[in-house]
């Protein structure tokens, strides 16, 4: 807003006290907007964001050409340079998923490929985090509120967040593609736009002020299992210098052809059996499909997507992969949640009449590691037992083993347990339930969705995410988490240390998860070679396979429950 000729005669026989406080009144009054949009001239494209409280946001920037029509079930395909100034004010649709009650996006299409920025108006040279939002690779977006960049922007660490193909758009793989396909292969069509992401970042990130050599790839649930892919994946390598995982879980993948396990079928043959159920004759059939009625096809199958080992993004487990030292040796911060199945119940078996079938199931399915089990999952708590159990398989062994397998490669390793609950969480029973970190992380507990238990605005909370974003900024930053005033967040190393996150951030050592035991666990399985590992745990695990040499050496239980 500006002051007209007629504004400023009117203040003529005023004192020159009323002059000023006149024209400061008119400067006060002039909402944050009206500063100049920025345009960026990247190697993309010109692009037109938007100026927040000192954060410039370019939202919906495409990195890939729309995955539409023949280029549905492709790799990525690199997007010419657009014409004139691109409008970055809107975020982009999100990728083709369920319609749920849960999350309200402005628009939902198969023509999705979009990330937004978040950096400082200052930001020079600034670190670069890029967010794989989670959802079981099936939904989500990179626009969800709760990763909002704008608290990282103003640490100095710009945020991008992306969107990916999701479910079977995203995921599928079938024979028809993979014999098109120049390296006969399908599926990880998400993982690849994921590479192609932060192959654009690499590109233009600078024109935003970021540094392409200090990027973090970060994800929740789904998006840390995607950190983990890129780890493993030799297509990614040197796109990233460090890596967050937050939940991760490293379970069996499947194999494009020719899997060995029974009970985890191989990717193409789930493809053929998917087509066949939601009445696609062909590869041509499928690609005529309308995107929102094959997603609510599919959704009524049993298809689940993963990523698929095909010997070219992935080349074989991702166990096997950080074993053999095969990975990104980049430094990681990754832990789990207390709560994480107090919200996915739905990965629960059935539990046994009473606490002695319990004990029965257990011994019969966990041999002589049984007593063990029982030592750390007793069947006095037995509803307890098995939240831990499943949450230990799958979350907490992950995130410990990622931080051991850096820690192997010389890679620094920061591990942490988030064990946070408050009054309407606990009272809804959900302490610490998945995903319940992610606002504390990026301090958006102010803006969560209108489902999750309000978090109190007060002194404590604020107090616990202002940490925890300085330490994720500080990684971000150099590498190791730090955060003013906080305590010091000791390496992973060999005692085990870790942070957990309680009403305060609290160091500590030997995280609850029963490590030794489910490493003893997978490892058995791997040896056999035909059991796969995932939440098939407790009652409903298969008979634990014998005593393996290299295996049972790292039962040494264990920690109280």
């Amino acid at each position: 807003m500006r002051a007209t000729p007629a504004d400023v005669s009117k203040t003529a026989g005023r004192p020159f006290a009323a002059i000023l406080l006149a024209v400061a009144a008119l400067c006060l009054a002039a909402p944050a907007s009206a500063a100049a949009p920025p345009v960026i001239e990247a190697p993309a494209g010109l692009v037109r964001g938007s100026v927040e409280a000192d954060v410039r946001v370019f939202r919906g920037i495409p990195y890939a050409r729309a995955p539409v029509g023949d280029l549905r079930w492709r790799p990525p395909a690199d997007l010419p340079p657009w014409p004139g100034v691109r409008d970055a004010t809107r975020f982009g649709a999100a990728c083709m998923q369920p319609r749920t009650p849960f999350v309200d996006y402005a628009a939902i299409s198969e023509d999705c490929l979009f990330l937004n920025i978040w950096t400082s108006v200052e930001a020079r040279n600034a670190p670069v985090l890029v967010w794989i939002h989670g959802g079981s690779l099936v939904s989500g977006a990179g626009s969800e509120a709760i990763y909002d960049g704008a608290r990282f922007a103003a640490q100095g660490v710009i945020v991008v967040s992306i969107n990916y193909r999701l479910g079977a758009l995203g995921w599928l793989a079938h024979p028809a593609l993979s014999a098109e396909s120049p390296d006969g292969v399908s599926g990880n069509y998400g993982l690849l736009d994921q590479i192609q992401a932060l192959r654009w970042v690499r590109r233009n990130i600078a024109a935003f002020g970021g540094d392409p050599e200090r990027v973090t790839i970060a994800g929740e649930s789904a998006g840390a299992l995607s950190v983990t892919y890129l780890m493993a994946a030799p297509p990614a390598r040197g796109l990233f210098q460090r890596a967050i995982a937050q939940s991760p879980y490293l379970i069996t993948t499947p194999a494009l052809r020719d899997g060995a396990f029974a009970d985890w079928p191989d990717a193409e043959t789930v493809g053929v059996a998917v087509a066949g159920q939601i009445g696609a004759a062909d590869l041509p059939a499928l690609r005529r499909m309308d995107a929102e009625a094959l997603i609510t096809a599919v959704g009524r199958t049993r298809y689940f997507p993963l990523g698929v080992i095909d010997g070219q993004t992935l080349e074989r487990q991702l166990v096997e992969v950080f074993d053999r030292g095969e990975q990104a040796p980049v430094p990681i911060l990754a832990g789990y949640n207390e709560g994480e199945i107090r919200s996915l119940r739905f990965l629960l078996p059935p539990p046994p009449a009473d606490a002695a079938a319990y004990v029965r199931e257990i011994r019969a399915r966990y041999g002589d590691l049984a007593d063990a089990f029982l030592q750390r999952y007793p069947a006095g708590t037995m509803a307890e037992s098995m939240l831990a159990t499943t949450r230990d398989a799958l979350y907490g062994w992950s995130a410990e083993r990622l931080a051991a397998s850096q820690t192997a490669v010389g890679a620094p390793s920061w591990l942490y347990y988030f064990d946070h609950g408050y009054p309407a969480a606990d009272g809804a029973d959900l302490r610490a339930f998945h995903a319940s970190e992610i606002p504390f992380v990026f301090g958006t507990i102010g803006t969560t969705p209108s489902w999750w238990p309000r978090i109190p605005r007060d002194v404590r909370e604020q107090g616990l995410s202002d940490a925890m974003l300085a330490y994720w900024a500080s990684f971000a930053r150099d590498g190791v988490p730090r955060a003013p005033g906080a305590p010091a967040w000791p390496a992973y190393d060999q005692a085990r240390a870790y942070m957990a996150f309680e009403d305060a951030p609290r160091p500590r050592a030997g995280p609850p998860n029963g490590y030794s035991l489910h490493e003893a666990v997978v490892c058995r399985r791997r040896a056999r070679g035909d059991v796969a590992w995932h939440w098939n745990v407790g009652v409903i695990a298969p008979p634990l396979p014998p005593s393996t040499p290299g295996c049972d050496h790292h039962n040494q239980l264990e920690e109280p429950f």
